[in-house]
C-alpha cells in the first residue's frame, strides 16, 4: 500500500510539472492540477511555557521579599536572585548555567573604546557562543559575589561555578547540579504561586501557571520579553545560541556590538522596582 501511494504521488508530481510547462508554453490555458488539494505542513506549535510580564513581576517581588534574617537565608535569597537574573538576562539553558564558571566572564573594548562584558557559554552540540553581559548583569554579579565576600569582578580563568553553594568552604565549591537548580526554582515559583493564591480564588489559574514553571520557562520568558521589546530577532537568535557565532570576523564583531547595545538598552530585569515594592 505504501509503495502504491508513493507511485501515485510521484506520478502526480510528474503530471503537474508537465502541465505547468504546457501552460507556460501556451498550449494550455491553465494547469488542471493547480487546484489540487495540497497537503499542508503541520504548523509549528507556539511556545506557551513562558511567564507574562505580570507573572514575571510577581516572581521578582517574591524574591525581593525573601527572609534575610540569618546568614543562610541571606545567601539563599542572594542565590535565588542571581539564578533568576542570569537565566533571564542571559537566556541560558539550565545545563549551561550549571556548567559555566565565573571565569567565563570577560571584558573587551569595542571600536568606540567602550568596555563591554561578555559571558562565554558552551551549549548544545558543544557549540560556544558569546552572551552579552549587560551593565545590569555585571552589577548583579558583583552584588552576588559580595554576598559571598568575594571581589566584585571575576578573575581571568576563575574556576568557581557560576552559582555558589550556600554553605561550604571558599575555593572548594562544587558546581550546582541540575536537580538542585530545579529545586531552587520550584521553591521560588511555589512561593510566588502562594502569593497569588493569597489574593483570592480568582488568582488560582495564574498561580497554577507559576507552580508549573521551570528553568526552561525562564529561557522562553526571556526570549518572549526581548521580542516584545523589539530586540532584533537576529540578536535574540545569537544570544540564545540558535546559530553558530564566528568571533574572529571584524564584521561580526560590529554586529555583536550592536547586539550588545540593543540588549543593554531594551532587556532589563529591574530589581530596583521590585525592592521598592517589597520594602
Amino acid at each position: 500500500m505504501a509503495s502504491l501511494y508513493g507511485s501515485v504521488r510521484q506520478a502526480l508530481v510528474i503530471l503537474n510539472a508537465l502541465f505547468a510547462w504546457l501552460t507556460e508554453a501556451g498550449y494550455l490555458a491553465g494547469n488542471p492540477l493547480a487546484l489540487a488539494r495540497r497537503r499542508r505542513a503541520p504548523a509549528k506549535a507556539r511556545i506557551t511555557r513562558y511567564l507574562s510580564h505580570d507573572l514575571w513581576e510577581t516572581v521578582k517581588d517574591t524574591v525581593a521579599a525573601m527572609p534575610t534574617d540569618t546568614a543562610r537565608e541571606r545567601l539563599h535569597a542572594a542565590r535565588c536572585r542571581w539564578v533568576l537574573t542570569v537565566l533571564y538576562l542571559g537566556g541560558l539553558r539550565a545545563s549551561e548555567l550549571t556548567a559555566t564558571t565565573m571565569g567565563a566572564f570577560f571584558c573587551r573594548r569595542d571600536a568606540q573604546g567602550i568596555e563591554r562584558w561578555w559571558l562565554e557559554v558552551t551549549g548544545k552540540g558543544n557549540k560556544t557562543r558569546l552572551v552579552p553581559a549587560t551593565d545590569e548583569l555585571i552589577a548583579e554579579l558583583a552584588r552576588y559575589r559580595r554576598a559571598h565576600e568575594l571581589p566584585p569582578t571575576p578573575q581571568f580563568g576563575e574556576t568557581r561555578p557560576l552559582v555558589l553553594p550556600v554553605i561550604g568552604k571558599a575555593g572548594s565549591e562544587k558546581p550546582l547540579s541540575r536537580g538542585a537548580l530545579h529545586l531552587i526554582l520550584k521553591g521560588v515559583f511555589g512561593m510566588a504561586a502562594a502569593r497569588l493564591r493569597a489574593r483570592g480564588p480568582e488568582w488560582a489559574p495564574q498561580a497554577a501557571v507559576l507552580a508549573s514553571a521551570s528553568a526552561h520557562w525562564l529561557r522562553h520568558t526571556a526570549g518572549s520579553h526581548m521580542t516584545d521589546r523589539q530586540v532584533d530577532l537576529r540578536f535574540v537568535r545569537d544570544n540564545f545560541g540558535h546559530a553558530s557565532i564566528a568571533i574572529t570576523s571584524a564584521y561580526l564583531h560590529s554586529e555583536e556590538d550592536a547586539r550588545h547595545q540593543a540588549t543593554q538598552e531594551r532587556h532589563r530585569i529591574g530589581w530596583g522596582a521590585a525592592n521598592k515594592q517589597g520594602a
